[in-house]
């Protein structure tokens, strides 16, 4: 019994020496097969590997932006650029928070990227910029800056008012709050596009206003569109523009008015054709109506009319003018006259405007006053000839026809 009991305490002895070395060599084969030699050594190889291949495909172009990102109270001019070195530019994006986008333009050699427009003032701006190296690979930059809020400000007042039809020699003009230094950048800032297509071009009177008009008179039914963008155009040292419109008009029937001192007529005409002969009285000796091209600027059903605001002291003072429309700055009308007489269509008896028979209070409206001015546009043109007077000044209300379209343009 004791042979069969040591057996059993040998075997026992056996199963439990033996086990631990199984259990040791299948640890081993585990830890060969997951972490050993080959395998291992492979992996490493094949990370390094990866490591090169991204190093390889990084892009060698550089681009850069200014100002950097996050900048604050930057320049509305002259302070965006983007460049790239060691390619080209692709591709450049900068808008502001509405999403609206900056023009601009990539240099022909694709290094550089400037804006064809100012910024607008107090604006949060985004860039995003692309690059490509020589062998096609991309970079890409963004940034992130906010424009500078100024503290002096102007704005520009214009005629005609959007919307509104007008006669053929209306010209577009913008008189400014503060004089300007800086005419250029200012006119940069105003786009006008035309259907049909038209030659506009500006023309400054001082430093505090600027008129816009095409060589000869608006053709009949032209659209005009006025992008007047002067929120931060810095118009005068640290003076910036705080406003940003567009303006649409369009151009109504041709009527041109052409009034004879020596006659005492008018002829109104449109499209060429004459359509109504109306008699007129003029300046009397000493006080001559002015000669040239004059634009209805303003239309008043009745206003008072003095002569101290014109430098002819207390000589009238009538409450009551019916039918007014203003051709000068100065104090030129053509407007209805109900005290003249008989002077219509036989001399000369105001003191510089032309004057039509009306009667007082304006009521009828089958008198020539009322006739012509319910027949006007705002923008119509009248011209005077014969008078003994000089040709009125171009910067004398909206009269830049009496200006050559050399002396214009220059």
């Amino acid at each position: 019994m004791r042979p069969i009991s040591g057996a059993s305490v040998d075997a026992r002895g056996r199963r439990a020496k033996g086990l631990p070395a199984l259990v040791l060599g299948a640890l081993l084969l585990t830890v060969t097969a997951c972490g050993g030699g080959g395998s291992g050594s492979g992996d490493a190889k094949a990370e390094k590997g990866d490591s090169s291949a991204a190093a390889t495909e990084q892009s060698e172009a550089v681009v850069s932006i200014s100002p950097k990102d996050g900048a604050k109270s930057v320049d509305t001019s002259g302070a965006l650029k983007v460049a790239a070195a060691k390619g080209r530019l692709t591709e450049v994006q900068v808008k502001d928070a509405k999403g609206t986008a900056i023009a601009g333009k990539i240099a022909a050699d694709g290094a550089s990227w400037t804006p064809s427009t100012h910024l607008a003032s107090g604006t949060a701006y985004t860039v995003h910029a692309v690059a490509k190296d020589a062998a096609g690979r991309t970079a890409a930059e963004d940034s992130r800056f906010t424009t500078l809020t100024p503290k002096n400000t102007f704005i520009g007042t214009f005629t005609p008012e959007d919307g509104s039809t007008v006669g053929v020699g209306m010209p577009f003009s913008v008189r400014f709050t503060r004089g300007i230094t800086s005419p250029e950048d200012v006119e940069k800032a105003i786009t006008i596009k035309t259907t049909p297509a038209v030659e506009v071009e500006g023309h400054w009177f001082g430093n505090d206003r600027l008129d816009f008009r095409p060589e000869q008179y608006w053709k009949e039914g032209t659209k005009v569109t006025v992008d007047l963008n002067l929120n931060g155009v810095e118009g005068r040292k640290g003076v910036y523009g705080k406003q940003h419109k567009t303006v649409s008009f369009t151009i109504g029937r041709n009527q041109v008015s052409v009034v004879d001192a020596k006659k005492h007529t008018m002829k109104v005409t449109q499209d060429g054709k004459t359509i109504k002969t109306i008699k007129v009285t003029t300046g009397k000796p000493g006080y001559d109506t002015w000669n040239g091209q004059m634009v209805i600027s303003e239309k008043l059903a009745v206003t008072r009319m003095n002569g101290e605001t014109v430098g002819y002291g207390g000589e009238y003072d009538i409450k009551d003018v019916p039918h007014a429309a203003r051709l000068t700055d100065s104090g030129t009308f053509i407007h209805g006259n109900y005290w003249g007489g008989d002077a219509f269509g036989n001399y000369n008896a105001s003191h510089g405007c032309v004057g039509l028979r009306d009667v007082k209070g304006g009521y009828d409206s089958g008198v020539p006053a009322a006739w012509f001015f319910n027949h006007s546009l705002i923008g119509d043109v009248v011209v005077v000839k014969n008078s003994d007077d000089a040709t009125v000044a171009p910067e004398n209300g909206l009269n830049g026809w009496n200006m050559s379209w050399e002396k214009w343009k220059a």
